[in-house]
C-alpha cells in the first residue's frame, strides 16, 4: 500500500461527512462530475413514485392544494435558502437558470433607471449567461460590456446599471470574491446579479450577509436535484416590491385565479414566478434536498478543500512530469470545489478515464475537469482517480 493510499484511508476514517454517501445511489465508479450532474439521492425514486401514482394518479387536480403543489416553488426555495445564506421568503424555484438570469438582469436594469445605460458581464462567463446578457442589453437599450471579474471595480462608473457575475468559473474552478465585488458594485450605485451554479451546495455563499441584490442558480449540480431540475431566483427582501419581471405570468399575479386583464404583481418571492410549475421535477428536487438534513455547509466546504488539496497532491505524486498543469488556483480563498487540469490530449484522456471507471468531464480545447461533491466523494476515490489518471497519461506518452 502506497503512502497516499494509506493517507486516504486515514482521512476517510476521520471524515465526519463520510456516512452521507449512503444517502445516494452509487456504484464502484469514481464519480467526479457532480459539478455537471449530481448523483441520485436514494430517497428520490420512492418520492417520485408517490407523486406520480398517488398525488397525480389518485388525487389528480386536488393535489394542487392537498399535496402542496401550488406552494412548492416558495417552500422548496426556503429549503435552498440556508445553503446559500439567505433567510426564508427570498427564493422562488422554477424555470431554468437561463430564464432566471434574464428575469434578474432585466429587473436590475429597470431598478437602476434610465440614467444608467451600461451592463457589465463576466467576460469568462458560461456562454448562455453571455447570450442572455446580450439579449437583455438589446431589449433594454443598454450597452453590454464584457469585463473579467478582476477588472470589474475599475470598469464601474455612473453609467453602470447592473453587473452579472459567476461566483465560480465553470472552466477553471476559480472562486471570485463575492463580498468585495458586490460592495464595489454597490459603491457605484449599480446592482449585482450573481450566478451560483457552481457554488451553491459546495461552499458558503452568504447572500444576505453580503447584501447581494439578485442571484440565480441551477439545482442539478451540487444540490443533486436531477437532470433538468428547476433553477431558483433570489431577490433580496427589500428589493422585492421593486422587482419588475420582464416575464409577468399568471403564476406571479397578485390574484392568479382572478383572470384579470391587467397585470398586478404578487408580493414577496412569488413575484419571480411565471407559469405553471414543473411539478414532477420540482418535487423530485424537494426530495433530493433532504440529503442536506443535519449537514453544515461549513463542514462541506472544509471537506471540499481537503479533497481538492489531496487530489492535487496525488496528481503531483503520480502523474508523469509535464503532462498536466493545474489551472485551478491553489489558494483556498480562490478555489471552488473542482480541479481543472490542462492537458494537450484532454478529450482522449477523459474518454479513457471514463472507460476505467473515473468520471470527470472535458472542456474544449484542453481542460480535464473534476468536480468534488463532499456529500459522497471520499479520499480513497480521490487517490484512485489520480492513480488511474497517471496510468492513462503514461500510456499516452510518445
Amino acid at each position: 500500500m502506497s503512502d497516499l493510499m494509506r493517507k486516504a484511508g486515514e482521512l476517510d476514517a476521520a471524515d465526519p461527512l463520510g456516512g452521507l454517501r449512503d444517502r445516494f445511489v452509487l456504484d464502484d465508479v469514481v464519480y467526479l462530475d457532480g459539478n455537471s450532474l449530481g448523483a441520485l439521492p436514494a430517497n428520490v425514486p420512492a418520492a417520485v413514485d408517490d407523486v406520480v401514482r398517488r398525488q397525480w394518479g389518485e388525487l389528480r387536480i386536488r393535489s394542487w392544494e392537498e399535496s402542496g403543489w401550488w406552494t412548492a416553488p416558495e417552500r422548496i426555495g426556503d429549503r435552498i435558502a440556508p445553503l446559500v445564506g439567505a433567510a426564508a421568503g427570498q427564493i422562488v424555484v422554477g424555470d431554468s437558470t437561463s430564464v432566471n438570469v434574464f428575469k434578474a438582469l432585466v429587473a436590475a436594469v429597470r431598478m437602476a433607471g434610465e440614467g444608467r445605460d451600461e451592463i457589465l458581464v463576466d467576460a469568462t462567463t458560461f456562454p448562455t449567461d453571455g447570450y442572455i446578457a446580450e439579449s437583455a442589453a438589446r431589449m433594454t437599450g443598454r450597452t453590454l460590456r464584457p469585463v473579467t471579474p478582476a477588472g470589474v471595480p475599475a470598469a464601474l462608473g455612473e453609467r453602470t446599471a447592473a453587473v452579472l457575475l459567476n461566483h465560480v468559473d465553470y472552466r477553471t474552478g476559480r472562486l471570485h470574491d463575492l463580498p468585495a465585488l458586490t460592495a464595489a458594485v454597490h459603491a457605484a450605485g449599480a446592482y449585482a446579479v450573481w450566478d451560483l451554479c457552481h457554488s451553491a451546495g459546495a461552499l458558503p455563499v452568504g447572500l444576505d450577509e453580503h447584501g447581494v441584490d439578485l442571484a440565480v442558480g441551477c439545482t442539478y449540480k451540487y444540490l443533486n436535484g436531477g437532470p433538468g431540475s428547476p433553477a431558483y431566483l433570489y431577490v433580496r427582501r427589500d428589493l422585492q416590491s421593486r422587482f419588475d419581471s420582464p416575464l409577468p405570468g399568471w403564476n406571479s399575479h397578485a390574484e392568479p385565479f382572478g383572470m384579470r386583464g391587467a397585470y398586478e404583481p404578487a408580493s414577496g418571492a412569488p413575484r419571480g414566478r411565471v407559469g405553471t410549475p414543473d411539478i414532477l421535477s420540482m418535487l423530485a428536487l424537494e426530495a433530493a434536498l433532504k440529503v442536506w438534513d443535519g449537514v453544515s455547509i461549513d463542514a462541506v466546504r472544509a471537506k471540499s478543500l481537503a479533497l481538492t488539496d489531496f487530489f492535487e497532491e496525488c496528481v503531483r505524486a503520480y502523474a508523469p512530469p509535464g503532462r498536466v498543469e493545474s489551472v485551478t488556483p491553489a489558494a483556498h480563498a480562490e478555489r471552488g470545489s473542482q480541479v481543472a487540469l490542462r492537458c494537450d490530449d484532454a478529450g482522449d484522456v477523459m474518454k479513457r478515464l471514463i472507460e476505467r471507471g473515473v468520471v470527470g468531464d472535458f472542456r474544449a480545447p484542453d481542460v480535464l475537469r473534476f468536480g468534488f461533491t463532499p456529500l459522497y466523494v471520499g479520499f480513497a476515490d480521490v487517490e484512485r482517480a489520480a492513480r488511474v489518471l497517471a496510468e492513462v497519461l503514461g500510456e499516452a506518452l510518445p
